[in-house]
């Protein structure tokens, strides 16, 4: 009896161990599972190049969602177009021990079109499958093969791709005829091995064991501690067009080519051109002119289908219609600036994206058209798909980017305006008057320009119930009651916003015995929410420069005197200047405080640095001035 039991034990343990799958959770190494929602158990990328035209791609991931916080990993999409198809789709869910729950098959996933916000069509859809399962942690196996019969850029590697995502194994070949070249860039330390086969050649890179990265505040992201491979084709076919991008006067030279010769205009927007431009002065006052008839006359809406992508919708069509996305309306105000005698580029520029690298051309580097007018030394930028903007604020996303122009000599590099501390300004004038009671009536003034116009731009657009509510949110002023409120730009040609508000409150006052606390900092206080990080991995910087100056005058309520202000304080490092001074002139508080920041780059290194500067500053902003009662 004794040796059966034993011997069903063994049987037991065998198929306990059988079932156990590759993708058992039990498998992960420890050191993987550390700060990790998601660990990429193996992946494997294939891209082979028949031609300039065409390639086959496969994608094998298998993936193991630990966390609900990585939830978002358990969707598989694909896109295609008419210049590509998707087939061989397989999937496979798997629960914590590896075990197979469910097979799925290409007639399981979703097919739908892929029109992006803004777009009025597109010819682009997607393949997708969301995979469901009760108990965490689980794993999803899927593949598929996508056949490309026409090509703009090549697939990118990025297996640690977001916070919290480890790898046990990836890899990415890359085959391409012999006949043909490309261009490739790569994290630091990252081998790439190659080997010839026949009339081609093929490359690899490989990575195991990445260990997830724990979300960092202020990151600017993972590509100095991840491994990754960004590749680009020198040669490409797509839609009946062959371009040679090795470079970018090649590229802009391509691009010239789609959108030369869609600047004509009809007689009757000729005409209206020039009854508008008659009466200005100077080249200048015609741009501004045209770029408001622009603002409001037309409207953005996207229209991308193949080589569409790339090449604006006539300028006499977009009078027809008075509407575009970003490279219509961009040539449409080159074409009406063309009729007015001013000569204008085309823009290829990163909206919110790193600047183009110079020594690498490719095309996902860019997703934006603007607009250049040179003037001599005075060039102007327009942002031509903003009705709100004025004329040479192109916003925060589009400063300070290297970004190529479209010209009659192929493409040439350039670089966008900087907007400094001194243009990103908030310049607030608050008046306060205070009563023995602790209430206050509080009158603000607000101008923000630049970054800070962007910023707050939607408040000029909201309706005053949706206005109130953002203010009574945001001041943080307890027991407020906000009693009048007003947005106005002064000027349509100045990237400034100006704000008026009136409100009261009941308790800005804190009482102590017979004296009476006040808070000098009423309304922009540092946060606290900066916290050091033991070992730092990437590089950070704040969102943009800026430059904050308030001022508060405080009457102080009669019956009072103020018996404490505070020393003067000035907090100086390379992150940024800081300045705070209260002084007592005819019973009344004048405070001042102003913060001035930069958007420079600093290394993991400085973070802990820049901590304490944050928590000198968060500190200043809580000093407190007293009140006495008179004699």
């Amino acid at each position: 009896m004794r040796f059966f039991l034993m011997l069903l034990s063994i049987l037991m343990l065998g198929q306990l161990l059988k079932a156990q799958g590759n993708y058992d959770v039990a498998k992960i190494p420890s050191e993987l599972s550390k700060n990790a929602s998601v660990v990429v158990r193996n992946e494997e990328m294939t891209y082979e190049l028949k031609n300039p035209g065409t390639a086959v791609y496969t994608h094998k991931m298998a993936i193991t969602i630990l966390t609900k916080n990585g939830e978002e990993a358990s969707e598989m999409h694909e896109f295609y177009d008419p210049f590509s198809s998707i087939s061989n789709l397989r999937a496979t869910l798997y629960d914590a021990r590896g075990i197979k729950v469910k097979d799925y098959k290409s007639s399981d996933f979703k097919d739908r079109s892929a029109v992006s916000d803004g777009s009025m069509y597109e010819d682009s859809r997607v393949k997708f499958m969301y995979f469901i399962h009760p108990d965490f942690p689980y794993t999803i196996e899927y593949s598929y093969t996508v056949d490309f019969k026409g090509i703009r850029s090549y697939p990118t590697w990025y297996p640690a791709n977001t916070w919290g995502y480890a790898v046990e194994k990836s890899s990415y070949t890359f085959k391409i005829p012999e006949s043909m070249t490309f261009k490739y860039l790569k994290s630091n330390l990252l081998k790439t091995d190659s080997l010839k086969l026949k009339d081609k050649t093929e490359y690899k890179w490989a990575c195991e064991n990445v260990q997830a990265l724990e979300y960092e505040q202020m990151s600017m992201g993972l590509n100095n501690v991840v491994p990754w491979v960004y590749i680009a084709p020198n040669q490409f076919e797509f839609d009946n067009s062959k371009a040679n991008i090795e470079n970018w006067n090649n590229m802009g030279a391509w691009l010239y080519t789609l959108s030369n010769g869609l600047q004509v205009l009809p007689e009757s927007a000729k005409l209206k051109i020039q009854e508008l431009v008659k009466d200005a002065k100077n080249p200048q006052e015609k741009i501004r002119i045209l770029y408001k008839y622009l603002q409001n006359n037309t409207r953005y809406v996207g229209v991308q289908l193949g080589i569409g992508g790339y090449k604006p919708i006539a300028a006499e069509k977009v009078a027809a219609v008075n509407y575009g996305d970003c490279k219509a309306l961009s040539n449409y105000m080159k074409a009406m600036l063309q009729e007015a005698g001013i000569k204008s580029h085309l823009v290829v520029i990163g909206n919110d994206m790193p600047s183009l690298n110079p020594s690498y051309a490719s095309m996902n580097q860019a997703n934006h058209m603007i607009l250049c007018v040179p003037l001599g030394k005075d060039t102007t930028w327009l942002e031509c798909t903003s009705p709100y903007t004025p004329p040479g604020f192109i916003g925060n996303g589009n400063s300070d980017k290297t970004v190529l122009l479209i010209t009659d000599e192929g493409g040439k590099l350039a670089h966008t305006p900087t907007y400094t501390p001194a243009d990103n300004t908030q310049k607030r004038l608050t008046k306060v008057e205070l009563d023995a009671n602790g209430s206050a009536n509080i009158q603000i003034e607000t101008n923000y320009a630049y970054a800070q116009y962007e910023d707050n731009l939607g408040m000029l657009l909201m309706e005053p119930v949706d206005q109130r509510k953002r203010i009574i949110n945001s001041l943080g002023i307890p027991n407020m009651k906000l009693n009048t409120l007003n947005y106005k730009q002064p000027d349509q040609n100045i990237a400034l916003l100006n704000e008026k508000l009136n409100l009261t409150c009941s308790e800005l006052l804190t009482k102590g015995g017979d004296k009476l606390f006040l808070t000098l900092n009423l309304l922009n206080r540092q946060g606290g929410t900066v916290i050091p990080i033991e070992s730092r991995k990437t590089y950070f910087a704040v969102d943009y420069s800026y430059s904050d100056e308030d001022e508060i005058i405080y009457t102080v309520p009669a019956g009072y005197k103020v018996e404490f202000v505070p020393k003067d304080i000035v907090i100086d490092s390379e992150f940024g200047k800081y300045t705070a001074k209260a002084v007592v002139k005819d019973n009344k508080i004048i405070y001042t405080r102003t913060k001035s920041m930069t958007n420079k780059k600093y290394p993991p290194e400085k973070y802990n640095e820049y901590v304490a500067f944050s928590k000198k500053i968060f500190q200043a902003d809580k000093q407190k001035s007293i009140l006495t009662k008179a004699e």
